[in-house]
């Protein structure tokens, strides 16, 4: 394989047998006669190539000595920088892990601030056509006006060697080392992000980050168009409600940059992401993101099939193609710029093929030989990016192979001594330590939103909300359903936040499947409430990238079986993205899920999914379960607000078959119904996130049931049938799932001593697990017991009461328990 050493001794002795120029080269003046780079700026490319060369290098001695924890290294793949260097350093940038040239010349273009960029301004010119286009195609008709003609955004002058990039390589080597001094993840993981660079950290691997890339692309054309109406109007646009409204994040005419593996392009998000930007292209809408796909072949052994991934990615629709070879600077720089240029222009996708090498294997403990002949090893050699831009600036005079291995050996020192200062810094040492950043409660500032939105329903947003409502607030309309309680109190939560944004499948024209956003398109217009296509991963990435960009996105899945499609999203990176980012980042998102069973003459497995174990393992993630209508509103207000002020990930769990449920005890009695709060009773109404809901049935003293979801309506009518055997009944609604109601449990069921947990999900991993885990943890000594789904998917028809929990096996699980 190829070790450091060899990379080292090759580099160095390529650079010592370069010839010397016939004559220098002013910097000043184009690196080549026809060249779009001048000396000056190929050489700060090279120095930031070197950078990221010598902290590979750091790396691997770094872990010789058991002090580096993360050697995934950019070794090849250095012609990145020039990538950086075509794009505004205020273009958002989700980067590979191979990206380390990338960073080191983003950090420099964002101290030097230059005044040029890449590609011209915008000029608020007439919208794109909706036509895609691919590569090859004609430039498309009616693109926005441009300005002059455009300039290098690396036309900045250099500031000499190493100290234009010291900074960014202290960020990697505290990041290689996991120091607590880390500016983003803060010792929590070797990730390339900063808030100040417009990098956003992401851990992926496998293109996970591509389908929130989506999502940021629409959102920051969508904000862009919002500016535009604004200046129209004098108005500007800000995002945001209340007192905490901000200004957009990136610049109007920025444009999403996303980079990859080629690996990556055969994984379903990776594809996710490609289909949604060229389905929506081909409706219309605009996303305008640049896909950089850095290509060296291998996916760690795996190879990539010769011509697979230039096939794969011309094959996209809607999504312009173009290449350049990732070891030529000049080359690189010119399409990068090009490619950009166009996105920023039509405000449409295009992906960057960017062909690379990889060398010194693909991590520290990669045997390369084990799969790669010593002859493909040499040709990569043969073709390392830092040596060609080296003989590139060697044969133009610009310098001489010694000033370059000067200019290689300084930076090599400098970042060894930072290495040896980043080693001496503190890291992570307790659990508080490591989850402080994770997800953020406070839950007096919740209140105070709660209170602030309820002030201008009922003040100065009193008008605009009754003509939302047709003039009958939904407060007069009489007692609810649940769905339709869940309905008004989205309405109610898109006047108070107007950053904020519905979509899903059906949930448009159709309303829903269940009818529980109907007339919300109507009302708020088919750019804050629309339909997505049909894919989970898309619908949640669309969401991912909105929440980042400013927006506040309340994405629906239609059933909780398809969220497993896609539950990734959630995981991997909406709820990592505060912990990875020690909040300078945030995902707030609320994910309507319609899920659990109980559906009569409608159901199997897909639409009666009772599986909730995978949202309860999400660190951080808030899991909401409304049971009944005067619960719903007040708790899709409270994550509303959480995502707002906390910047919160939520899944709103919404019990299908009490949807349109009436009754509890007979036929007709309406207690399943409740009137909708008046904005003045939203206070004292208010449901922070973690506490339970408890209903007393007769003298309450003899046994405690704790449920969730549609074990409450079950659970009240099986205490029901106990009081009138003499049995008083605490039933406890956890009404939360994650984080549990843990005190309430721990209360009521002392209270008692006698515990039933009622759990409609499954007996292993199943939500009554966590119940019974809390009592133990606390110290409880009474009596518990468990009623739980069998483990088992959910079966069609009648066969589904034979694994489901029932109302009678509810009171017959209480009368063996009070028989203890």
């Amino acid at each position: 394989m190829t070790t450091p050493q060899d990379l080292d001794d090759r580099f160095r002795e390529t650079l010592a047998a370069l010839p010397a120029a016939e004559r220098r080269r002013d910097p000043a003046d184009p690196v080549t006669d026809d060249a779009p780079l001048t000396g000056a700026q190929v050489l700060d490319l090279f120095d930031a190539q070197v950078t990221s060369r010598q902290l590979d290098l750091a790396g691997r001695w770094l872990r010789s000595f058991g002090e580096g924890f993360y050697t995934i290294g950019s070794a090849g793949h250095e012609g990145n920088a020039a990538v950086a260097a075509a794009l505004r350093p205020t273009d958002p940038a989700l980067l590979h892990y191979r990206s380390g040239a990338f960073y080191c010349r983003r950090a420099a273009q964002a101290a030097a601030e230059p005044e040029l960029s890449a590609e011209p301004e915008l000029s608020g010119a007439p919208e794109p056509s909706g036509d895609p286009v691919r590569s090859g195609d004609p430039e498309p008709s009616g693109d926005l006006e441009t300005s002059a003609d455009p300039q290098p955004s690396g036309a900045e002058p250099t500031v000499g060697g190493f100290a234009a990039y010291a900074e960014a390589a202290r960020d990697v080597l505290r990041g290689m080392a996991a120091s607590s001094q880390e500016p983003i993840a803060g010792g929590r993981h070797k990730v390339f992000g900063r808030a100040d660079l417009a990098i956003v950290p992401t851990t992926s691997t496998i293109a996970s980050h591509l389908p929130r890339a989506v999502g940021m692309g629409l959102a920051v054309e969508r904000l862009r168009r919002l500016d535009s109406a604004g200046r129209r109007t004098g108005a500007g646009v800000r995002v945001g409600s209340g007192a905490g409204a901000a200004h957009a994040p990136w610049p109007p005419d920025a444009i999403v940059v996303c980079s990859f593996g080629d690996a990556s392009v055969n994984h379903a998000s990776a594809t996710a992401a490609f289909n949604t930007a060229g389905w929506y292209d081909h409706a219309g809408l605009r996303i305008p993101v640049l896909f950089v796909c850095e290509d060296n072949g291998l996916g760690i052994s795996v190879r990539s099939p010769e011509g697979w991934v230039e096939a794969t990615l011309r094959a996209k629709p809607g999504i312009r193609y173009f290449s350049a070879d990732g070891t030529d600077p000049v080359q690189t720089y010119a399409v990068a710029a090009e490619a950009a240029a166009w996105v920023r222009r039509t405000r449409r996708p295009a992906v960057l093929h960017l062909r690379t090498v990889r060398l010194m294997g693909h991590a520290g403990a990669d045997a390369e030989t084990a799969y790669r002949s010593p002859a493909e090893l040499a040709e990569d050699l043969d073709r390392d990016p830092v040596v060609a831009t080296a003989r590139l600036l060697v044969d133009a005079g610009v310098a001489t192979g010694e000033e370059l291995l000067a200019r290689y050996d300084e930076t090599g020192w400098q970042v060894r001594r930072l290495a040896e200062e980043v080693l001496a810094e503190p890291k992570l040492v307790s659990a508080a330590d490591v989850v402080s950043a994770l997800a953020p409660r406070r839950p007096v500032r919740l209140a105070r939103a709660v209170a602030d939105a309820a002030a201008r329903a009922s003040g100065p947003g009193a008008g605009a909300r009754a003509e939302a409502f047709g003039g009958k607030p939904p407060e007069l309309a009489g007692p609810m359903t649940l769905a339709q309680s869940i309905n008004a109190a989205l309405a109610d939560g898109m006047l108070d936040h107007p950053q904020m944004a519905i979509f899903g499948e059906d949930v448009a024209a159709k309303g829903g499947v269940y009818g529980v956003t109907k007339g919300l398109r109507d009302r708020f217009g088919a750019a804050r409430v629309f339909d997505t296509l049909l894919d989970e991963t898309s619908v949640l990435g669309l969401g991912l990238g909105a929440g980042l960009a400013g927006m506040l996105p309340v994405p629906e899945i239609q059933y909780l079986a398809y969220l497993h499609n896609a539950e990734d999203q959630l995981r991997g990176e909406a709820a990592t993205m505060q912990f990875f980012s020690q909040g300078a980042f945030r995902n707030p998102m609320v994910v309507r899920v319609a899920g659990l069973a109980y559906q009569e003459g409608f159901g199997g497995h897909f639409h009666n999914d009772n599986s909730v174990a995978v949202l309860r393992d999400v660190p951080g993630l808030v899991v909401a379960v409304p049971a009944r209508p005067d619960d719903a509103a007040p708790m899709l207000r409270t994550c509303l607000a959480s995502a707002a002020v906390d910047g919160s990930v939520c899944v709103f769990l919404e019990p299908i078959a009490l949807y349109h449920t009436r009754d509890l005890y007979a036929e007709g009695d309406g207690e399943w119904l409740a009137g909708y709060p008046e904005p003045g009773g939203w206070v004292a109404g208010h449901v922070p996130i973690g506490r339970a809901r408890v209903y007393r049935v007769g003298s309450a003293d003899d046994l405690t049931i704790i449920t969730f979801g549609n074990g409450v309506r079950m659970s009240l009518r099986a205490a029901a049938v106990l009081a009138d055997e003499g049995v008083g009944t605490r039933v406890v609604d956890l009404r939360w799932l994650a984080p549990l109601p843990v005190a309430d449990i721990i209360r009521e069921s002392s209270a008692t001593g006698r515990v039933l947990v009622v759990d409609e999900t499954r007996r292993s991993g199943g939500v009554g697990e966590g119940v019974i885990a809390a009592l133990v943890d606390a110290g409880y000594v009474g009596a518990a017991r468990r009623v739980a789904g069998v483990d088992s998917f959910v079966p069609l028809g009648p066969a589904a009461r034979q694994v489901l929990v029932s109302a009678e096996a509810i009171t017959d699980g209480a009368r063996t328990l009070l028989a203890r």
